[in-house]
């Protein structure tokens, strides 16, 4: 089993193909650290992974950051928990020996609310991001840089719990960072679709081989 780094059960996966980034995979509610590994394996081939289970429970479903009701965070957890896993993936790349300067996250729901609560906070912590939906963490009180980071967002039309108008702010936010933003439209809720993995699949390769 492999031991804890900063507290996070996770579960690492070596490249087998060199000179690709490495993805950081982030679940949703109620998910742990092998929920995306075949979405990773999916969506670059060969790179190495990182999966870290959530460290807050609700209702015994692991989560990365408390919130009071539906689409409502705690903010003072938020920022704790944001720093946190700043600080994992640090202390990650020193024991994988992975460059970390060159870590892409891919986030869904949750997963991808505190992947883009890390962009917004520590920006050099990311080199981009695939943010399937995803909500505006928070309003940066300070200006955030994110200069010509690429990142891509997969937005459903009809998700219940992410309103369009939120997931057009988050793509206006990051882009006003300076942030490369990729915007994905679907016909669909708040679960994945194939169609998004692919799409995604293609962003993905066009990123590592220009990093």
């Amino acid at each position: 089993m492999t031991e804890p780094i900063d507290g996070f059960t996770h579960r690492f996966e070596p490249a087998t193909v060199p000179g690709l980034p490495t993805l950081l995979l982030l679940h949703g509610t109620g998910g742990d650290e092998n929920d995306l590994i075949s979405l990773g394996q999916s969506l670059l081939p060969g790179a190495a992974l990182l999966a870290p289970r959530g460290q807050v429970l609700e209702r015994g479903m692991p989560r990365y950051f408390r919130r009071l009701a539906e689409g409502v965070f705690d903010m003072e957890d938020l920022a704790l928990r944001t720093a946190q896993l700043a600080g994992f993936v640090d202390s990650a790349a020193k024991k994988y020996q992975f460059d970390p300067e060159r870590v892409i996250a891919v986030g869904f729901s949750n997963g991808a609310n505190i992947a883009a609560s890390v962009l917004l906070t520590f920006p050099k912590v990311l080199a981009g991001a695939v943010l399937y939906r995803a909500m505006v963490p928070f309003e940066p009180g300070d200006p955030v840089v994110l200069p010509g980071t690429p990142i891509w967002l997969g937005v459903g039309s009809f998700d219940p719990i992410i309103p369009v108008a939120n997931a057009e702010r988050l793509a206006a936010l990051l882009r006003g960072a300076g942030a490369q933003v990729t915007v994905d439209w679907r016909d669909a809720g708040h679960n994945l679709t194939g169609d998004e993995v692919v799409a995604a699949a293609e962003w993905l390769r066009g990123v590592a081989s220009s990093q």
